[in-house]
Parts: C-alpha cells; structure tokens; sequence
C-alpha cells in the first residue's frame, strides 16, 4: 500500500501543478478570443479533474485506515493481542482527519474563487480584499497547492507507520500459531 499511496499522491500533486501552471498561463481572463478561452477551458477541465483526482487519493488513505483499523480490532481480539495497535492506529487516522479536511474545503474553495475569476460573473472579491479575483484565485490555488502537497506527505508517513502495525500484528499471529502447532501459511 505504501508504493501505490505514494504514486497516487505524487501523479495528484503533479496534475495539480499541471493546472495551477495551466492557470498561471492565461494572461488576460477577460480577452474574449477563442485562443484565451480555449486556455480558459482547459484550464478548468484539468483543475477539475486533478482535484477529483486529489480527492480519491485522500479518499484512499482514509479507506486505507477504515479496513486496517477493523482487520487489527478483529485480529488482536480473535488472538487477545494487546489494543495498543488499534489505539495507535485510530489515533493516526484521526490525526489525519483536520489536514484532509482543510485540504479538501481548500481545493472547493479555489474552484469558487476561480468561478468568482471569470470576467463575466457578477460577483466580486475585490472591493474586499483589495486584490483582483484572478489574484485572489492564484493565491488561493497556491495555498491550496501547498497544504495538499504537506496534507499527502502526513499521509504517506501515517500510511507507512499503519502498514508497520500491520506488519507486528501480523508477527504476533505467526509467533502465536506456532506456539499452538497452527498452519502459519
């Protein structure tokens, strides 16, 4: 799980940089020739796309969590394994929680801010924040940008000390078979 996690969230974070640079590109959002809003197009297709993309690689992470937190609950029960293991996974796990769900609000919220960029929408950030909407949406993509490259690291990191957890467990059933003349295999 470590390799897939890890490849997922690297190819989700390139393919976000892939559309905040596709977004840095477009020079004037409002020129209405057909090249800039073709870049305009693509850019949004591909935003959209990287995150629903981002989101299943969280998404993963969390589902990850879910099915090893039953199988230790399961297996330290079924082997009278001590609950430090279920507790040291749980408590990743919901470590995990407020990052993915700040990374997540923000990929939502650039996709507003950039709905809010598009020249021809009657709303405006900019008497509020004294920046124009495209340098609102830039900014908020970059943030954004940031936070999920840092929220996937955490994960990988927790993906690896659960898969380590796993692996004791695992080592507890084998020894304890053994020592019962169980099949290990």
């Amino acid at each position: 799980m470590k390799r897939i996690f890890l490849t997922m969230g690297i190819l989700a974070n390139i393919t976000l940089m892939y559309a905040v640079h596709r977004g840095l590109g477009i020079e004037n959002a409002a020129d209405q020739s057909v090249a800039v809003q073709r870049q305009i197009g693509q850019h949004m297709l591909i935003g959209l796309g990287a995150l629903t993309f981002a989101t299943l690689v969280h998404a993963l992470s969390f589902t990850w969590f879910m099915g090893t937190g039953r199988f230790l609950e399961e297996t330290s029960r079924a082997y009278s394994l001590s609950a430090e293991y279920c507790e040291r996974s749980r408590r990743m796990k919901y470590g995990l929680l407020p990052g993915m769900t700040v990374s997540l609000l923000l990929m939502v919220a650039t996709g507003a801010l950039g709905a809010i960029a598009d020249p021809v929408t009657s709303v405006s950030l900019s008497p509020v924040l004294g920046m124009s909407d495209a340098a609102i949406h830039r900014t908020g993509a970059l943030i954004m940008l940031g936070v999920n490259i840092l929220v996937t690291f955490q994960e990988y990191l927790a993906v690896s000390a659960n898969a380590d957890i796993v692996d004791q467990v695992l080592g507890e059933v084998r020894r304890i078979r053994v020592e019962r003349g169980l099949p290990v295999e």
